[in-house]
């Protein structure tokens, strides 16, 4: 059964005071997790992944807003420039990567290579075909190489994706996320749908599991999130 269809997309913590009690805690572990890596020169990379609106970015603000700012890096990854064009599309993730002992967290990832150039015909089918294989020995270098990596795909279903865009075309404070390119790509939902299970179904290992969360709740998601990167960093 298609892992998409397997999550429960309206798990919702009961309430805001429940909701800011967990976070803090786990926020507070974060941040000793943060400390006692930085102490082994343990390096993290925390990957994302997900649907447009699916609210990647409130969870990256609440997985890092209580780090100590010197020890992470975010990297939100947008089209390759004319330089990262001339180079193996991985190169610009190599240059990326964290310092020994501190944290890279990547908003969008190498896995566009296999959802949106796929979909959008960006990459040749030979080409993300490969990538596959490509993607797997590159997340094992890094593993063997100490790096704690930790992949996480938020995903909403498509009517809360249709909410939230209206939302966010009537929002002031939000209306620059919205654009043509997000509509356009709602149009090619089942081939995006399609490509993410074959990434799952290819690239999520024992040493680089895939977490996929349903985040039709926001609250949720996040504290979801958090728990997924503790886990990982062995601070369950």
């Amino acid at each position: 059964m298609p892992i998409l269809d397997q999550l429960d997309y309206d798990a919702a913590i009961v309430d805001k005071k429940t909701y800011e009690r967990e976070l803090a805690e786990l926020q507070l572990e974060l941040l000793s997790a943060e400390l006692e890596h930085r102490e082994r020169g343990a390096s993290v990379v925390i990957a994302f992944e997900g649907w447009d609106a699916a609210g990647k970015g409130g969870a990256i603000k609440r997985l890092t807003e209580k780090l100590d700012p010197r020890g992470y890096q975010v990297w939100s990854i947008s089209a390759p420039t004319d330089e990262e064009k001339r180079h193996h599309y991985l190169w610009r993730f190599w240059r990326r990567l964290p310092e020994r002992g501190r944290w890279t967290v990547f908003d969008r990832t190498w896995y566009g290579r296999v959802l949106v150039e796929r979909v959008e015909e960006f990459a040749k089918k030979k080409e993300w075909k490969r990538a596959f294989r490509e993607i797997n020995e590159f997340e094992r270098m890094l593993v063997d190489d100490g790096v704690i990596l930790v992949k996480l795909f938020l995903a909403i279903t498509k009517d809360e994706q249709l909410a939230r865009f209206k939302q966010r075309e009537t929002d002031p404070y939000k209306r620059y996320k919205i654009g043509a390119e997000d509509w356009r790509n709602r149009e090619h939902w089942d081939a995006y749908v399609e490509a993410a299970e074959d990434a799952f179904a290819q690239t999520s290992t024992d040493y680089a599991p895939w977490t996929v969360i349903g985040a039709n709740r926001k609250w949720n998601a996040r504290i979801r999130v958090l728990r997924a990167v503790l886990k990982a960093l062995g601070h369950e």
